[in-house]
């Protein structure tokens, strides 16, 4: 393993870690002494915890369950790994972490509380990894029934607010609203979107094996362009196939990690891709290709 490698995966999981910590601050510091709540699995988790006087660092990977069985058949199983080592890690901090309350303003406990847990969550998904299980449903009716992940993730959230509204307080649930809003917001900022592409274009001595790696071990299919390799105007010039690939970001990372295994000297051009119709392509968080 080359020490580039080696140095993405310390960087991944010290990313992991963060994530980690800022989503806790947003649970520990702002929405749980106040009762506030989220949407997806953190929202069902605190709900519970008001509702039965539960910890919720022991209710939050049991009600994680379900959704990482759901995940197992959807996801691969080193994102399945890291998002439950991230979840058991996450409930540990709630459980240890002393942060006191920073304010009582309903509204900057919405909104700050909102943003940590955001980025923490979108941290977590930029580094193929998940902090909150609702996206695996969303997953598995889009591939099961074809509806959208944001149309899923929205009605189940709809139905914890109003669950909430009638349990607890219509005032607890139109704050979680907000905070479920800046939330969303704020993972929307952290990872530019769920379906957020990158294009990659490589040009590499080893072009068959990395077209071989890209649908054995990526899922993802490519496009290749004929090109002639040359110095200037008038230099020496030899055939090269190029590589082109559109990835969603949260495979951006496994995608050069397998090309610096194959060629680390491969020439790639990584540019932004505003959008994506039609084709074949990896959708987030999918095992298989779309």
């Amino acid at each position: 393993m080359s020490t580039k490698i080696i140095r993405n995966t310390f960087l991944e999981i010290l990313q992991i870690g963060f994530a980690i910590f800022f989503a806790s601050i947003g649970l520990k510091a702002f929405l749980l002494p106040n009762g506030f709540l989220d949407g997806g699995v953190t929202g069902i988790a605190i709900l519970f915890s008001e509702l039965f006087n539960l910890n919720i660092s022991f209710l939050l990977p049991i009600i994680s369950i379900p959704f990482f069985i759901i995940g197992y058949f959807h996801i691969t199983k080193r994102i399945l790994l890291k998002s439950i080592i991230s979840i058991i890690c996450l409930s540990l901090m709630i459980h240890f972490e002393n942060f006191k309350s920073i304010t009582d303003d309903k509204l900057i406990i919405a909104i700050f509380g909102g943003i940590f847990l955001g980025v923490g969550i979108g941290m977590a998904i930029r580094n193929g990894s998940v902090l909150d299980g609702s996206e695996l449903l969303g997953l598995y009716f889009n591939k099961k029934y074809g509806f959208s992940i944001g149309s899923i993730i929205l009605l189940f959230n709809i139905v914890l607010f109003c669950i909430t509204a009638i349990l607890i307080s219509a005032e607890v649930a139109m704050y979680s609203i907000l905070t479920y809003l800046v939330t969303g917001k704020a993972v929307d900022f952290t990872i530019q979107g769920f379906e957020n592409y990158v294009g990659l274009m490589i040009i590499s001595k080893n072009s068959g094996e990395l077209q071989e790696s890209f649908y054995q071990k990526i899922g993802q299919g490519t496009t290749i362009y004929q090109g002639v390799r040359g110095y200037g105007r008038s230099g020496i010039s030899e055939p090269k196939e190029i590589i082109h690939v559109v990835a969603n970001r949260i495979d951006v990372m496994r995608i050069k990690r397998m090309i610096e295994e194959i060629d680390s000297n491969a020439f790639v051009i990584e540019f932004d891709v505003n959008n994506v119709n039609g084709g074949k392509i990896r959708r987030y968080l999918s095992k298989h290709e779309n």
